[in-house]
């Protein structure tokens, strides 16, 4: 159980910095949002990719749904984003 929660988090984790990478522009987020939309993403995409019928016949690292999940974090940042709204700072 502890494993999975250790695990979910790293995965999360490396999905929300992957997004943040792709995505063009600065995105004034924390760490731990990022870690929660990576998660939130990793697991819709997988939930997604599983669901239009993908198999991973031959075993090894599930690529298609981390490259989904990738895809997913970054729509999920950007309603993040989008949602906060810009904060101008005056000077």
């Amino acid at each position: 159980m502890i494993g999975t929660i250790i695990s979910a988090i790293i995965v999360g984790l490396i999905i929300g910095a992957l997004a943040r990478l792709v995505m063009p522009g600065k995105q004034d987020i924390g760490i731990i949002m990022t870690i929660v939309l990576g998660i939130v993403g990793s697991l819709v995409g997988s939930w997604l990719t599983y669901s239009l019928g993908y198999s991973n016949s031959n075993g090894g690292w599930e690529v298609i749904p981390f490259l989904v999940g990738i895809v997913v974090a970054i729509v999920l940042i950007a309603a993040y984003l989008a949602m906060r709204g810009k904060r101008t700072v005056s000077h």
